[in-house]
């Protein structure tokens, strides 16, 4: 399950919502986006 967060305030916006509208609840804003984790890079010996 993926969570958004809001571009202009940084909060998290759950999935549920944004299926049904793609706006932030908090703020009003439209521009929402996934976090992404970091990865890590192996180096081969």
């Amino acid at each position: 399950m993926a969570n958004y967060k809001c571009f202009q305030c940084g909060k998290t916006v759950k999935q549920e919502y944004v299926k049904k509208r793609v706006r932030c609840p908090y703020c009003g804003s439209k521009i929402l986006f996934k976090p992404r984790s970091i990865s890590s890079t192996v180096k081969a010996i």
